[in-house]
């Protein structure tokens, strides 16, 4: 089915079949779910199909706008980790949240949901769980078949105000244009604030917050870095693989990854430092932070240095050589840092030179000048304090008929599945709270 046929004016059903049914006449509804993201459609999914009546809000034309553009247009729907433990352990002190509601619903029961649903998987390196097609519009698809036999009404185009509180319940919410909808429980899906383009502003932080709740404060994570040094530019969209990057602040190592990371016009990105980048930021508020490149992780100095005194045992120009240590690109750079004359036979390079190249292939120093934003974040660090969630059913602790899922809440994780993954644990066990 496709979602372009999902839509019906400004209000929208999960199919335009004539068997399903609107409930046209219903204005009070048991579930009402703001935010038509991953979480927000499978927990719409989930309590429909155990028999609630079920009305989704989307302030966008679509649902699943951000969906689309996760995993660069493929969907890494998970990561296939064997272990639930070391799963977990990816999202650090916050990961403890999760056991209750992973143990339901895990890494397993989210492929065999989907492939359920007709949408056959695949796995990639590192565990990346992706649809066969390498195409996430089959994932929004299948979210949206599963809306629709589950009986969900939909509303699209629909912002929400307000909503109205009273005795510690929610009574109504109201929309951009004063309609009112009534139900016995509300579920708050509107992610982050990343990627606002998407239509994530942070808004269901404000209103979470006017509820009673704490809100850790957000910052943007997996997000591309800035650096104070502009020759990056000159490398704009050279990738390299099996690098690692090492994290410092006051000349002490913090972190480190190893992997792929990407040149940009203003800095660093790729999959290490999207991951580096939630510890950059922390610790931006202390200090100066330094990065430092290894380009040959694979050996160490000794095991480097022997090998490039065999190679410069030939009577070749520095800058043809080059190639055979590093891709093209980025024999300026290798001349400029190490200072060895591009047209220096190798059997001519001293061997402080030699040293001086090492120093640079094994740890060439970039500093930090910020983090790019919101803009280009993939997800958002921070949220409704998990303290006021009860891990078992997503519900609030403070107000009664409330339930969070999603990125809304605070815990975010690595690249490579895992934040997707929170949105179907959190977005599944709360659609079950809630019936």
């Amino acid at each position: 089915m496709k979602s372009d046929k999902s839509r019906v004016g400004d209000e929208a059903v999960a199919s335009s079949s004539p068997s399903f049914s609107l409930r046209e006449n219903s204005v009070y509804y048991d579930v009402a779910i703001i935010g038509g993201g991953p979480a927000g459609m499978i927990a719409a999914g989930r309590a429909g199909e155990l028999g609630a009546r079920v009305i989704l809000v989307e302030k966008n034309k679509n649902l699943g706008r951000k969906l689309l553009i996760t995993g660069k247009g493929r969907c890494n729907i998970t990561n296939k980790t064997d272990k639930p433990r070391e799963f977990i352990n990816k999202f650090g002190k916050n990961g403890e949240f999760l056991f209750s509601a992973f143990s339901r619903f895990g890494i397993e029961e989210t492929i065999n949901f989907f492939e359920n649903l007709g949408v056959e998987t695949k796995v990639e390196r590192g565990g990346r769980v992706f649809p066969k097609s390498d195409k996430s519009q089959d994932i929004l698809n299948a979210l949206i078949n599963y809306l629709r036999k589950s009986n969900v009404k939909i509303k699209l185009n629909s912002e929400v105000k307000e909503i109205v509180k009273k005795n510690n319940r929610i009574e109504k919410v109201v929309l951009a244009n004063n309609e009112e909808i009534m139900a016995d429980k509300f579920i708050i899906c509107t992610g982050g604030k990343s990627y606002p383009k998407t239509g994530s502003t942070g808004q269901g932080y404000e209103w979470a917050q006017k509820m009673g709740h704490k809100i850790i404060k957000p910052t943007p994570s997996l997000v591309p870095i800035e650096t104070k040094e502009n020759w990056v530019g000159s490398l704009q969209g050279v990738s390299l693989k099996n690098v690692s990057v090492a994290l410092f602040q006051n000349n002490k190592e913090l972190d480190f990854r190893f992997g792929e990371m990407l040149f940009t016009h203003f800095g660093l990105s790729g999959p290490i430092i999207l991951d580096l980048s939630k510890k950059i930021g922390e610790l931006l508020a202390t200090g100066e932070v330094i990065l430092k490149i290894d380009f040959k992780p694979a050996l160490d100095f000794l095991k480097l240095d022997k090998r490039l005194q065999r190679d410069f045992k030939r009577n070749k120009d520095f800058k043809n050589y080059l190639p055979e240590l590093l891709p093209q690109k980025l024999g300026d750079l290798i001349v400029r840092f190490s200072k060895i004359s591009p047209d220096k036979k190798l059997n001519s390079i001293t061997k402080e030179e030699r040293k001086k190249l090492i120093d640079v292939l094994k740890g060439l120093k970039l500093t930090v000048k910020g983090l790019i934003g919101f803009s280009q974040a993939i997800v958002t660090s921070g949220g409704v304090d998990l303290k006021e969630i009860d891990s078992k059913t997503m519900r609030s602790k403070i107000i009664k008929n409330l339930y969070f899922a999603g990125e809304i809440l605070d815990i975010d994780g690595p690249t490579g599945g895992y934040n997707l993954q929170v949105c179907w644990t959190t977005g599944y066990v709360a659609g079950e709270g809630v019936v």
